[in-house]
């Protein structure tokens, strides 16, 4: 592990002890302000270029994946310009935009409002100097058909159907932001890539097919697509299922283009549940040596996996139910984090508006707050120790 990793988590205990008060949501709208030229057109950037430009990156998480009422239906208010400037005053580099497309499609034709409005939430990100990451989401999981009820005739497969309306959507999408410079980026899907469980040969292979025609697709719309940056799914974004030689990178047309969505919920009974089930307990805490002990050694296979194949690793979504420990909800946080971001990796916060307010003045919750106090200063002892 770095030393400069060693010495920020050192201090945790008795920082969370200071920061988890409200003076440290208050502090952080005293983040600086981003570059004068953050906002400048980006070009010629590779893949391992972009990580460190990255930095740490928030989803605007239910909200245009909605599937029931476009943006407002699962209780959060329409994205502001003024919501998306406080995310860049927060210090946040990269915004990740959750889309459902084919629910509020017509005959195979993405909703051209929709578009529009995707759009304009983009370029507010990208004209703030973010980076910014569109996907197609859950979207009624019509892409793996991870649904036996819903799709009998095809469950765990890449149908015919789905085939050919991914392609579509991806050739839509992609015509329509072409001319956008690299501070957008374009990936592939979320998590629905379910195509046996555990995966055998015939699954890796079906995934494989789907991210090489999400490539394909988006290069064959030329413009900047021809060098836009992409991020492919890992196997249901899950770390053992993903670093193995039974996963496929697709081919690329230029060296060096592509990201590795990889997704982080671990210990799921601390993580995600907020209830016990038949099958397991919820945690309310985190943070002993056995947990840390799993945290490295799952960031470690993925390092030397990245290192391998020569593909920087996006995780496009890590993040913890509100209900836990504040305390041991703010280390897990900012433990993965920093774990993510010493190996040279992109972490990417989910939210749904408990950690960063939808309402002005678009505060903070205290243990955000604390972890993007932690990653400045991690950033600077850093950049001090690269200049020694």
């Amino acid at each position: 592990m770095p030393n400069r990793l060693v010495r920020a988590l050192t201090g945790l205990a008795t920082a969370a002890a200071l920061s988890l008060t409200p003076v440290a949501a208050a502090a952080a709208h005293a983040q600086p302000a981003p570059a004068e030229d953050a906002s400048k057109p980006v070009s010629g950037l590779t893949a391992w270029d972009a990580v460190p430009l990255m930095g740490m990156g928030v989803n605007i998480g239910n909200t245009l994946e909605n599937t029931a009422a476009w943006e407002t239906g699962w209780g959060n208010p329409p994205v502001t310009k003024e919501f998306i400037d406080s995310l860049a005053a927060h210090g946040f580099k990269t915004v990740r935009v959750p889309v459902a497309w084919d629910t509020y499609a017509h005959d195979g034709k993405i909703d051209p409002d929709k578009m529009k409005r995707v759009a304009q939430v983009a370029d507010w990100i990208t004209s703030d100097g973010m980076f910014c990451v569109i996907n197609i989401h859950w979207d009624g999981g019509w892409i793996d058909s991870d649904n036996k009820k819903k799709f009998a005739k095809t469950y765990r497969t890449f149908s015919p159907e789905a085939e050919q309306k991914f392609q579509s959507y991806w050739t839509q999408i992609a015509t329509y932001f072409r001319d956008r410079d690299q501070h957008l980026i374009f990936e592939g899907l979320n998590e629905e890539s379910n195509f046996g469980d555990p995966p055998d040969k015939k699954a890796y292979a079906t995934l494989g097919h789907v991210n090489q025609l999400f490539v394909d697709t988006v290069r064959a719309t030329g413009g900047n697509n021809a060098r836009r940056l992409l991020i492919i799914a890992g196997y249901t974004t899950d770390i053992a299922k993903t670093a193995t030689d039974k996963f496929i990178i697709p081919h690329d047309t230029v060296p060096h283009d592509l990201l590795l969505s990889i997704h982080y919920y671990t210990p799921w009974p601390f993580a995600g549940m907020d209830r016990d089930e038949r099958w397991g307990k919820m945690r309310m805490t985190w943070g002993t040596k056995e947990d840390l002990a799993e945290l490295r050694s799952n960031f470690d296979k993925l390092e030397a996996y990245s290192k391998a194949k020569d593909i920087p690793v996006f995780v496009g979504e890590f993040g913890v139910t509100s209900s836990k420990d504040p305390r041991s909800r703010a280390k897990w946080m900012l433990d993965v984090a920093l774990t993510a971001h010493s190996r040279d990796m992109v972490p990417v916060l989910w939210d749904i508006g408990q950690d960063v307010s939808r309402k002005p003045p678009f505060a903070l919750s205290p243990a955000l707050s604390f972890v993007l106090q932690q990653l400045q200063a991690f950033d600077k002892d850093d950049a001090s120790a690269d200049r020694q």
